[in-house]
């Protein structure tokens, strides 16, 4: 059974995540897909192509993308290289303290290059990724012209 899984599951956005994939088989090609949809329902996504190893197991951390959003070693890849699915938008956290954004990672048998592949994955998981540590408070800050926000630990 192919499992997908993030840890932390639930993480800061500038801290790293672990994504890792277990019980393919040795050698499969596979894509990795991560999307997401914004406040205003804009979905962004990114997608890279890997081989299993020996054991059936894939880690971006480890194991080089072959293509697809990038190619090589990137950790944290799928997260970074995220693109609109409409031309010329920009992915930005309006609510950052409210609300996290959740992160959709599936793993697809073979090389999938539509935005929409018709096929099942064979497994998925969601990650949040918050802007905001708990008990931090958010001060809006408004002197004269400067516009703000400060933000105070627990």
């Amino acid at each position: 059974m192919v499992e997908v899984t993030v840890t932390p599951q639930s993480s800061l956005a500038d801290r790293p995540v672990q994504i890792r994939v277990r019980g393919l088989s040795p050698s499969q090609l596979v894509t990795l897909r991560a999307w997401l949809k914004d406040e205003q329902g804009e979905r962004f996504q990114s997608r890279a192509f890997f081989r299993a190893d020996g054991a059936g197991e894939v880690d971006p951390g480890l194991h080089a993308a072959l293509g697809g959003s990038y190619s090589g070693v990137w950790p944290m890849g799928l997260l970074w290289f995220l693109q609109p699915d409409t031309l010329f938008r920009r992915l930005v956290k309006r609510d950052v303290a409210g609300s996290p954004f959740r992160v959709r990672l599936e793993v697809l048998d073979g090389l999938c290059l539509g935005s929409e592949p018709q096929e099942q994955p064979l497994a998925s998981c969601e990650a949040e990724r918050w802007f905001v540590g708990p008990g931090v408070q958010r001060l809006p800050v408004r002197q004269g012209r400067v516009r703000g926000a400060l933000f105070l630990p627990p």
